[in-house]
């Protein structure tokens, strides 16, 4: 089985990036800490990141017949992106929408996600580990 890990726009910034907010750990060992708990559960996980709402569309349009499921932190594009959300849609594949900071406490745009009515789960507030939450649960959910 195998698994999209997909960040969006300045999630390249972690560990520098408002630490107080968002914890000191790269988005580089995120993903390190990602296939090593894909290992572990006996699954394929490939990660990306970008800053090109493009890309992202691109990437989940391939994704198709490729991938069992998408772990995604799409960053400001959850509370922005349509085009995002129909090609998560389209794609047909189960996803995890992930954040690494609490959304709920945070500014009242941010409460509006055009995705979690649509994920197979949502996981927030947990820094880091939300993204090992969400692949646990997604596994869990696929298998």
């Amino acid at each position: 089985m195998r698994i999209l890990v997909a960040s969006g726009p300045n999630l390249q910034l972690l560990g520098t990036r408002e630490p107080e907010r968002y914890g000191a750990t790269t988005l580089e060992e995120i993903h390190g800490r990602l296939r090593q708990l894909g290992t572990e559960l006996a699954v394929s996980v490939d990660c990306i990141q970008t800053n090109h709402e493009g890309v992202l569309l691109d990437a989940i349009a391939a994704a198709r017949g490729v991938y069992a499921g998408i772990v995604i932190n799409a960053g400001g594009w959850t509370h922005t992106s349509v085009a995002l959300r129909d090609a998560l849609l389209g794609s047909a594949i189960p996803f995890v929408e992930v954040h690494l900071s609490n959304v709920a406490a945070r500014e009242p745009f941010r409460h509006v996600s055009y995705l979690s009515d649509v994920a197979s789960g949502v996981v927030f507030g947990f820094g880091s580990e939300s993204y090992a939450l969400g692949l646990r649960g997604l596994v869990g959910r696929l298998r």
